[in-house]
């Protein structure tokens, strides 16, 4: 498995595993699925996006972007995605770690989530043992399909020599 950077080839691929992340309603923000139209403008529209591909077939992805503008735009953002049927194979991790070298080369410093739902714990296990740092808790920070609100846990890393 290698992780690249994207290409318009990949992007039904890559579609369909946001959009199932999306539907889900447990992870991201994002509340309505992309279109292919608006697929193909979000992916463009990143700093960096990449996926984990094998012969093929995209089994997950990632975006990476600024967090902030001027005296904060050396801080990024990113939002990975795994294709269900493929999690616990490490991608999440391979994607992590690219994601961490390809914000160093962009030149961004600090590699931050500013919303990962408590109850992801792979997610969160990933990102300690990466060498992420919890900030704390925001109480109900995140609505959940069903209506209800969990807590979300922001996390940082500085990135460069260390990652």
């Amino acid at each position: 498995m290698k992780v690249r950077a994207y290409t318009d080839a990949d992007l039904p691929q890559m579609l369909q595993i946001w959009n199932e992340i999306t539907e889900a309603g447990n992870a991201f923000p994002q509340e309505e699925p992309l279109t292919p139209e608006e697929g193909a403008a979000f992916f463009a529209s990143q700093s960096y996006t990449a996926v984990a591909e094998e012969n093929g077939t995209v089994f997950g992805l990632y975006i990476l972007h600024p967090n902030n503008v001027g005296r904060c735009g050396h801080i990024c953002n990113a939002s990975y995605a795994v294709r269900a049927e493929s999690r616990g194979r490490k991608i999440g991790e391979l994607l992590v770690l690219d994601c961490t070298e390809q914000g160093a080369k962009l030149g961004f410093r600090i590699l931050q989530f500013n919303a990962v739902v408590e109850e992801n714990l792979a997610a969160r296990r990933l990102y300690e043992r990466l060498g992420f740092t919890q900030l704390g808790t925001i109480p109900g920070g995140f609505r959940k399909k069903d209506g209800s609100y969990v807590n979300i846990c922001p996390y940082y890393k500085t990135l460069g020599a260390d990652t």
